[in-house]
């Protein structure tokens, strides 16, 4: 029933399972969590991220990846990320889409031409392999929207959305699903929550970004996609939907986005 659009499989803390990746797969399936998209930063990462979609995906649990470039990683990776090597990786079935890409102004800002210049890219092997884009946007709002507009980007996920409600109005304009991680259940939150509350169902998606970012009630500790309806009973509160509502329809919307082009 639960879609998790955003997850890093490969780098999950798995203490609590003995070191066995087998665990938070059983987790998942236990949690009723019944897809997953398994997100690459690194070329390097490309191979043990398809072995375990390969492995560990099943008629109870769809696994699918990513084939991108993370905007935080080193200038020599970011122009690795060719067109042609994009496109190449990414051709296969069991790759669901281009990314993560981006731009991250938080953490660092002297390489913002190596990340604008990267994004562009993916943007093109998106476009030549139709399928969807995954956009990493921290501190870049405008430089991030500008490229996406410019370079006819229309189809893709804003994933752990952070922003104002204009900006995913922006973000949905040129076509693309805007996803909410545990995020948006923080205290903190507010300006994130007010996005979720005027958005379109039809576009909106949930993701752990695990390990990264657990959700209330799960602050503080490692993250994983069992939690991923944690974001849903948030949303669904929001709403005055159940959890599992918020699940089937998230789960649709995942659906759709992957078949847009297809």
């Amino acid at each position: 029933m639960f879609t998790d659009s955003h997850c890093h499989l490969n780098r999950l803390d798995l203490t609590k399972y003995d070191g066995q990746l087998s665990g938070a797969i059983a987790a998942m399936k236990e949690a009723n969590v019944t897809r997953a998209m398994a997100i690459m930063c690194d070329f390097a990462e490309y191979d043990e991220i398809a072995n375990i979609v390969s492995t560990y995906g099943d008629e109870t649990l769809n696994l699918g990846m990513s084939v991108g470039i993370h905007p935080c990683e080193d200038i020599g990776v970011l122009q690795s990320a060719t067109v042609e090597r994009l496109t190449k990786t990414a051709d296969a079935e069991h790759v669901w889409a281009i990314g993560e890409t981006g731009l991250d102004y938080y953490w660092s800002t002297e390489n913002k031409k190596e990340q604008q210049a990267s994004l562009a890219r993916h943007i093109h092997a998106s476009q030549h392999l139709k399928k969807p884009l995954v956009v990493h946007m921290r501190d870049a709002k405008e430089d991030t929207l500008d490229i996406l507009k410019a370079e006819g980007a229309e189809h893709g996920i804003i994933h752990c959305f952070t922003e104002d409600w204009e900006t995913a109005k922006r973000a949905l304009d040129l076509g693309f699903y805007i996803s909410f991680s545990g995020i948006v259940s923080f205290k903190s939150a507010q300006m994130i929550q007010d996005a979720a509350k005027n958005m379109p169902k039809d576009r909106i998606l949930i993701e752990t970004d695990s390990p990264y970012l657990a959700p209330v009630p799960k602050r503080g500790r490692p993250n994983e996609p069992a939690y991923v309806p944690y974001v849903a009973s948030y949303l669904a509160e929001m709403y005055g939907w159940s959890g599992e509502e918020v699940g089937i329809l998230t789960a649709k919307n995942f659906e759709n986005l992957l078949a847009q082009y297809h």
